[in-house]
């Protein structure tokens, strides 16, 4: 693995299916929303592509209204598929960023589902995934545990969504900084 600092320019951030239907059997929904939520607020302060997606919205519902909202303009790609990567619309989609783009940085649910299968098939796909695993979570802690250690396994990132935060930043003192610090406190 190539060790380099994260660097906004070469990132995109992907919401994975924080739904109405799913979201109140997930263990710590509440921490998950919240550090997506501020993931969001992130990319938008430093002008990083975001995708979202849903699993099968007619069956599972929309996205949670406090991600909706912060989401903004964003569309979610819906989806039949475990795996974003798997999804026609999505390959489109993620193909259609900027060449720089090489890191997606990954924050959703469940963890040992959709969360596993879209970081392998995007590290099967030539990008670096990093998973914030502060903005992830399972129905049940022991399939959340799995997901981390499969996806640590194979090459992904698995770390926390301050630490993802502050190395995007990458010092105090900038327009950014100041803008997201309240929500860091």
């Amino acid at each position: 693995m190539q060790l380099n600092y994260l660097a906004p320019k070469q990132c995109a951030l992907l919401v994975v299916d924080i739904q109405e239907k799913l979201m109140p059997v997930i263990d710590g929904r509440e921490g998950v929303v919240k550090n997506c939520r501020l993931l969001i607020k992130t990319a938008r302060s430093l002008h990083m592509p975001i995708l979202a997606t849903t699993q099968y919205a007619a069956r599972i519902g929309n996205l949670v209204p406090q991600i909706i909202d912060e989401l903004g303009e964003t569309i979610p790609i819906d989806k039949m598929e475990f795996g974003c990567f798997a999804n026609s619309g999505f390959q489109q989609t993620v193909h259609g960023l900027p060449r720089e783009i090489n890191t997606l940085i990954v924050c959703g649910v469940e963890t040992h589902i959709c969360i596993y299968q879209t970081v392998l098939g995007g590290l099967m796909d030539g990008f670096q995934m990093w998973v914030p695993s502060d903005a992830s979570s399972s129905r049940a802690r022991l399939n959340y545990e799995g997901g981390l250690a499969r996806m640590r396994d194979i090459g992904a990132v698995i770390t926390s969504t301050e630490m993802i935060i502050y190395e995007l930043l990458g010092k105090a003192g900038t327009s950014q900084f100041k803008e997201l610090l309240p929500f860091l406190k």
